[in-house]
């Protein structure tokens, strides 16, 4: 870790001239901006989403969208790759130090105007550290969680200096950084996640999703008249499967008819395979894998859930209350932001499977209550975390940090 910091402090020291921005504002550009989106893949994952859903949506009179995933590009890097460049294996190892190189060389021959890493770890560090020796512009980093697996570390804040930029999805997030990651508050940017509500829609606003319910329901060996919680969320631990098994081991004793589903891939699935065994929960939970169709496997939920022990925005519950379901999730993160209590859905302290268990219980039991916070959920989406609010978010910082850029070098007359 020294001998990676002292290399960084060598290149920073003579590497600290700015490159001249090429572009103009979006009152009278020349060209659009070149903003490169730095990430480790593009699998199906939340901050994956998100990233996919704002380079579909940017406005490419203004943006020219890049990808550079530091490994392979993933599924959704695939479908990118039809409509933006998107490039792959640039990192070989952890500690592959050739990746500056091949990102600096990568960054000045497309004439990157951004550079926009996504999430902490190898790419936050590569990503700035070559956009600072190849002279771009704007450095940017979005991160999406609050603290482990996603905490920042000593090497990325080392780099603070060289940042314009720290994204944050929701208010508390931003005090987070600010007061936990120790970012200056100036350079802390909140955007909050967005939603496609034209995509994620209720059961009675579309007339063709009422057939998939019945047919992923059969294709699980589920009741159609069941009650089905559903949780979408990669199989890793700090999602808490083991309580979302706990707590679905609560509620089946109490309603034997209840199904739950587990949609997401992950290091964990062997694991959950066997506490599923274990609890005695066969055909009850169901794991289902990845699915490309998330839009039209929530309406066939009765109850989206949550059980994470750390999250910043979570995408999954948003899409949830955006297709009209209720909903209830640990009280982590900033997760407190988006679900009202008692308005859209119902919280419970992480790790306690009796209370998540009340929580489950108390909208399962009444189908009036989870179908009014359902309706209020998706209305509280629509009117505060659209997707068209997050895109105009990234367009309006990267737009301001860049003409601030242009500013102060004709102010310093080069």
């Amino acid at each position: 870790m020294s001998s990676l910091l002292a290399a960084a402090g060598i290149i920073l020291k003579n590497n600290m001239l700015t490159k001249q921005p090429e572009g103009k504002s979006s009152s009278g550009q020349e060209r659009p901006l070149v903003i490169t989106f730095c990430v480790t893949s593009l699998y199906h994952g939340g901050a994956e989403t998100l990233l996919y859903n704002l380079i579909e949506k940017i406005d490419r009179t203004r943006f020219t969208p890049v990808v550079c995933c530091l490994k392979e590009r993933g599924t959704l890097g695939e479908i990118l790759s039809k409509r933006v460049p998107v490039y792959e294996h640039l990192l070989s190892s952890k500690y592959d130090i050739r990746v500056l190189w091949r990102l600096s060389r990568l960054f000045k021959k497309i004439k990157t105007d951004g550079v926009v890493t996504v999430g902490a770890g190898d790419k936050m560090f590569w990503g700035r550290l070559a956009a600072k020796i190849a002279r771009v512009p704007v450095v940017v980093s979005a991160l999406h969680s609050t603290g482990w697996p996603d905490g920042v570390g000593r090497l990325n804040r080392a780099l603070t200096n060289i940042t314009d930029g720290f994204i944050a999805v929701a208010k508390e997030h931003g005090k987070f950084l600010n007061e936990f990651e120790k970012f200056p508050k100036e350079k802390i940017f909140v955007i909050p996640n967005g939603v496609e509500c034209d995509r994620f829609q209720p059961l009675d606003n579309n007339d063709s999703l009422k057939d998939y319910r019945p047919k992923f329901r059969k294709q699980w060996n589920i009741p159609e008249e069941a009650l089905v919680c559903g949780i979408v969320a990669r199989l890793h631990p700090v999602k808490n499967h083991t309580l979302f098994l706990e707590i679905a081991k609560k509620v089946s004793r109490q309603i034997d008819s209840a199904h739950f589903v587990i949609v997401g891939e992950g290091e964990e699935r062997a694991y959950l395979q066997r506490k599923i065994f274990e609890l005695g929960l066969e055909g009850k939970v169901h794991l289902v894998g990845l699915s490309t169709e998330i839009e039209k496997l929530w309406p066939a939920f009765d109850l989206g859930v949550l059980t994470s022990d750390n999250e910043a925005n979570p995408v999954s519950l948003m899409e949830a209350m955006a297709c009209g379901i209720s909903v209830v999730s640990t009280k982590v993160g900033s997760v407190a932001e988006v679900i009202k209590e008692g308005q859209h859905g119902l919280l419970f302290e992480k790790g306690d499977a009796e209370n998540g268990a009340l929580c489950w219980l108390s909208l399962l039991e009444n189908a009036e209550k989870r179908k009014a916070m359902g309706v209020a959920a998706r209305r509280h989406i629509e009117k505060n975390w659209s997707l068209l609010a997050m895109v105009k978010g990234y367009e309006t910082m990267l737009e301001e940090i860049y003409q601030k850029k242009e500013e102060a070098l004709l102010l310093a007359g080069r």
